[in-house]
């Protein structure tokens, strides 16, 4: 198992650090293009939500990314942030009629269809998604 973890500031430039970090793990792990985008998008759509969501683009409050690269095939980002939480059982359905002309929503269906599994914990505050690489490789 191989871990790794960053933590940083709650702004827009600091998804450079987290887009740096997924093109290193998949070049290192050799992981198709698609399976690429997948991880790209569920992760900087997760660090995203922390940032401007759980932290509302707050510098002084901080984002954590873990990696986690399992023995059995599978990797695990974890991001947390150090906002209130959110009430992640009860998102609008970006694919009812009356929300797909909103510019936002998106986010969580996106890590959901993109992601083996997403998990919630610590009311909203911590997201985990995980990829299983077996199925992509």
């Amino acid at each position: 198992m191989t871990q790794h973890n960053l933590t940083f500031p709650s702004t827009g430039e600091s998804l450079h650090i987290v887009e740096n970090l997924i093109d290193n793990v998949c070049a290192k792990m050799h992981l198709d293009e698609d399976y690429y985008g997948n991880i790209l998008i569920a992760v900087t759509e997760a660090v995203n939500n922390a940032i401007n969501h759980g932290n509302k683009q707050d510098a002084s409050k901080m984002v954590t990314l873990e990696f986690t690269e399992n023995d059995d095939h599978s990797i695990k980002f974890r991001i947390t942030d150090q906002g209130s939480g959110f009430d992640f059982e009860n998102i609008p359905d970006p694919t009812n009629p009356e929300n797909l002309e909103k510019l936002n929503g998106r986010g969580v269906f996106l890590m959901k269809q993109l992601s083996d599994e997403v998990t919630f914990d610590d009311n909203g505050r911590v997201v985990e998604l995980s990829f299983k690489l077996a199925q992509h490789a």
